[in-house]
């Protein structure tokens, strides 16, 4: 996987693949369908996690759904890369491709849900 040299960023917020799997696997088996979770409205994203993921050099990204071992909603986020032939964005998962110390696979858990972490001000909000 190439990293983009211009953006220097140590991620912080990494979780192993099999964390990811585990809580997407609990978003399905427990929940079954979207509409389930319709308490959580929405998931704030800080900004030092979104410069983790586009520091791998991505060309896009894509959200997966999970509910960690504590019940609460996550919003995983992987970087892609388009393969031109197929016009598939492949997720870029470079399974214990990085720091062997904190078990990260590239997944970074950015999630905050809402609420708690609304913005009751918002026109958004409901």
């Amino acid at each position: 996987m190439k990293k983009d040299p211009t953006l220097k960023v140590k991620p912080i917020n990494a979780i192993p693949l099999k964390t990811a799997q585990k809580w997407a696997k609990r978003w399905s088996k427990r929940e079954g369908n979207y509409n389930r979770h319709h308490h959580v409205n929405a998931f704030l994203i800080p900004k030092v996690d979104l410069l983790e993921v586009l520091a791998e050099g991505v060309d896009a990204v894509r959200a997966y759904i999970g509910v960690d071992d504590k019940g609460i909603e996550k919003l995983m986020i992987v970087g892609t890369k388009l393969n031109p032939e197929t016009g598939i964005y492949v997720d870029m998962i470079g399974v214990g491709a990085t720091d062997a110390t904190n078990g990260a696979d590239d997944i970074y858990d950015f999630s905050q849900p809402c609420p708690s972490t609304c913005d009751p001000n918002s026109p958004m909000f409901q």
